[in-house]
């Protein structure tokens, strides 16, 4: 055989490097995309729909609604999401026939057809130089065998035939050639038809994902609404306003709760809010109340339970019952030396309380103003009740240092506190029901301190006022001990430990000028 002959054009010879490139690309290309597909490949609609994992999903979660029934919040969610992830799957098996359809079958036909037949038609036109070349040469030797000059044709049947076999070769490798050159030159021209398939693939999944989120956020709203009209919503560690709103209250469900089950089984109660409570049962009694399911025989006899799941709800809200903003005008309030001034200080802060706390801590100061008229019982006096309740009622948005906050802010704290205890018909006039919602038996607060013989008289030298407050401090238990016995620490009582900022209560008491049921001289 002769050497090859090349009759492609340095053109053609590059795009057929470039076919093989391509066909690489798309055969790489057909096979992760192909892997990408969730349904069976080739199977008709129904047939597929049946085995994708979103269908499999979305039966799950109506079935599950149907176990857990449309008259609880979780059997809602499971059926309106079971029937948003049906939808979602009928969404992804119309894109996935789509992707088949115009991206993934003609990647095939690129990759394993197209290509795959110029390349064949290639081999064949090289087989066909071949030919040719190998005619030629024949026919060449036949020449120099009949000793004849170059520039002479043979003569004779043998060179004849050779000579017209050479000719049918290069007449066949012209035709070849010329169907070859058409084809890759068509394959060049069509490089726009093939990009346009990754066009079209980035188009069909933008509409998919658009279609997939126009379905999606048309469900949310349905979802919202149905978590929205659900009150059964837990309380702890939730904004005020929030749990109100929900709830349709104006008195937090745990607050009333709690106070309505103390008024009849724990006011006379010794610790009360002081002494802790079992851990076990006040866990148990916290997430019922997030249930808003409370068994109040099961409790009644285990009030200091009671007790500490208010002081959790109280200390576990966002913003403290008094709020942040008010924070440093309380504590302005608290440090005013002139007695008057400083309850006239404090009440103009209850005013500027927002509806919903001033609400509840007139609900909660009333109620503890109550529980001080067993103070002979329960040993929980007003100075008693706010150094235990103060730090849940208010503290400072910042935290610090432990130890400081338990020297100056607590004391000051306690010194907001006490007074609208003991002032609290004063503070918040009227009486109240505490039964808001009616379920449970309690009374109505009024103002009994009168009938005490216990309670520290208006006229008493606030010496004696001192002592006898003293006298029933309770002994240091359980879990505000460090509170009680700060005050009593290097003899320091509780009217000098107020006294940091201002003389103690009990001389504005003895004058006469402030005192339960009586105003100040001027009033706000």
């Amino acid at each position: 055989r002769a050497e090859k002959t090349e009759v492609l054009s340095e053109d053609l010879l590059q795009v057929e490097k470039r076919l093989e490139l391509v066909k690489q690309v798309s055969h790489s290309t057909h096979k992760k995309l192909t892997a990408c597909l969730q349904g069976q490949q080739g199977v008709e609609p129904d047939k597929r729909s049946k085995k994708l994992p979103l269908t499999t999903l979305a039966q799950c979660l109506v079935e599950g609604s149907a176990v857990l029934g449309e008259d609880s919040l979780l059997g809602k969610m499971l059926r309106l999401c079971g029937e948003a992830e049906d939808r979602l799957a009928q969404e992804l098996i119309h894109f996935e026939l789509q992707v088949e359809r115009d991206v993934i079958e003609p990647l095939f036909l690129l990759a394993e057809v197209e290509i795959p037949n110029i390349q064949k038609q290639r081999k064949h036109l090289a087989k066909l130089v071949l030919d040719m070349d190998s005619s030629r040469t024949r026919w060449q030797q036949s020449v120099k065998s009949s000793g004849l000059a170059s520039n002479l044709q043979p003569s004779g049947a043998k060179a004849d035939a050779l000579r017209e076999e050479m000719e049918e070769a290069a007449n066949r490798v012209e035709i070849c050639r010329d169907q070859l050159s058409a084809d890759m030159y068509n394959f060049v021209a069509k490089e726009v038809d093939y990009a346009n398939y990754f066009q079209t693939l980035i188009e069909v999944q933008a509409e998919y994902h658009r279609k997939s989120l126009a379905l999606l956020q048309n469900v949310l709203p349905q979802i919202k609404a149905q978590q929205e009209a659900w009150m059964e919503k837990p309380s702890f560690g939730k904004p005020l306003e929030e749990h109100l709103a929900v709830s349709g209250r104006e008195i937090a469900f745990p607050v009333e709760a709690c106070v309505t089950m103390l008024l009849e089984c724990g006011m006379q109660e010794e610790g009360l809010f002081r002494v802790a409570p079992s851990a076990s049962k006040l866990k148990k009694l916290k997430a019922a109340l997030d249930c808003c399911v409370v068994d109040v025989q099961e409790y009644s006899a285990d009030p200091h339970a009671i007790a500490g799941a208010l002081k959790s709800y109280l200390r576990e809200l966002p913003e403290p019952l008094m709020t942040f903003e008010l924070y440093e005008e309380w504590i302005q309030a608290s440090n005013i030396p002139e007695q008057e001034k400083r309850l006239h200080a404090l009440w103009n802060a209850c005013e500027k309380l927002p509806k919903a706390n001033y609400n509840n801590i007139r609900y909660l100061i009333k109620f503890l103003a109550k529980l001080t008229e067993y103070q002979d019982m329960n040993k929980m006096t007003p100075s008693n009740v706010a150094i235990v309740l103060g730090p849940n009622l208010l503290w400072p948005q910042a935290d610090g240092n432990m130890t400081e906050m338990m020297t100056t802010v607590s004391l000051q704290i306690v010194g907001i506190i006490e007074p609208l205890i003991q002032h609290a018909d004063w503070f918040f006039p009227g009486d109240i029901e505490f039964n808001v919602t009616g379920n449970y038996g309690s009374p109505m607060h009024t103002n009994h301190n009168a009938n005490y013989s216990s309670m520290p008289s208006p006229d008493m030298d606030h010496t004696d006022r001192r002592h006898q407050d003293q006298a029933r401090r309770p002994l240091s238990v359980a879990t505000d001990n460090m509170m009680l016995e700060f005050y009593k620490k290097d003899g320091v009582t509780r009217g000098m430990a107020l006294g940091l900022h201002h003389v103690g209560l009990g001389a504005l008491v003895s004058r006469g000028s402030v005192g339960p049921g009586k105003a100040p001289h001027s009033q706000p």
